[in-house]
């Protein structure tokens, strides 16, 4: 009976710290400024982390196409961002299908 009830726990403190790593926030510890246009042009998403919420630093959180992690920049790319998928979409819209 005892090693069924150590079992339990066991399965029960692995189950409550799997599930408690979602409630985690993923932050940004530090950003870049000096991100390529190369990769730039490779984002499929970005979003604000912003600095009043459970993170320390604004950042701009890239999604970037064959990396596995993202990459985090300064805010000040977000201009620079915007204008170069404007371009992408501007170029993907002159093909032809």
């Amino acid at each position: 009976m005892d090693v069924k009830v150590g079992f339990v726990i066991v399965c029960l403190c692995t189950l409550a710290i799997t599930s408690s790593e979602a409630g985690i926030p993923k932050c940004c510890i530090n950003t870049k400024s000096d991100i390529r246009p190369r990769i730039l042009m490779n984002v499929q998403r970005w979003e604000m982390q912003e600095s009043n919420s459970a993170c320390d630093i604004q950042a701009l959180v890239l999604y970037v196409k064959n990396f596995k992690k993202p990459v985090c920049a300064h805010p000040n790319v977000k201009p620079k961002l915007k204008t170069i998928l404007k371009i992408k979409d501007q170029m993907a819209r002159r093909r032809p299908s």
